[in-house]
């Protein structure tokens, strides 16, 4: 089952991927595309940290998510994997360049598709907010808000929280 969670910014979207990655009956491992280039952000990946169960798994891998996914498939049983959050990792690719933009995205998207156990992917909805003023910013949505309609096309669940609240998308 590969579930695609949606949601705006502080919409709980996280919380509710923890709970339904730690509702499966496998081995769980968090792939955190997050880097901490500031302090307030390294105070928000230690609270994230805090509030993981202590037997999951742990992958930060800012830009190269397929080959994550690659690995952990070879296990013995592949894991649920948690991916927290594609707008960050969106948000990487821009600043790599194109070349690893276009690269990493088709790799990606091509072993979701492959990967034999659960995903839960957590994903910003970008698509109810302000166009933005900025090229980069406009150019950041539309390529979160492709890759979402992207995910959400192979998933087999996508769930939108809003104010905490799971609401169900697909089927």
């Amino acid at each position: 089952m590969h579930t695609l969670v949606l949601g705006g910014i502080r919409s709980g979207k996280t919380a509710l991927a923890e709970r339904l990655a730690s509702g499966t009956n496998n081995s769980v491992v968090y792939l955190a595309t997050a880097t901490a280039g500031d302090d307030e952000m390294r105070t928000r990946i230690q609270r994230h940290q805090q509030q993981r169960p202590d037997g999951w798994g742990l992958e930060e891998e800012p830009l190269a998510l397929a080959q994550v996914l690659v690995r952990q498939a070879k296990t013995t049983h592949a894991p649920c994997i948690l991916i927290d959050c594609m707008s960050l990792w969106v948000s990487n690719l821009l600043h790599a360049g194109e070349a690893i933009f276009a690269r990493e995205r088709e790799a990606f998207l091509d072993q979701v598709s492959l990967y034999p156990g659960e995903l839960v992917i957590v994903s910003n909805e970008v698509g109810l907010g302000t166009i933005g003023m900025d090229p980069l910013t406009r150019r950041f949505a539309d390529e979160l808000g492709w890759l979402n309609q992207a995910l959400a096309a192979v998933s087999d669940k996508v769930v939108m929280s809003v104010a905490g609240l799971p609401m169900v998308l697909k089927p």
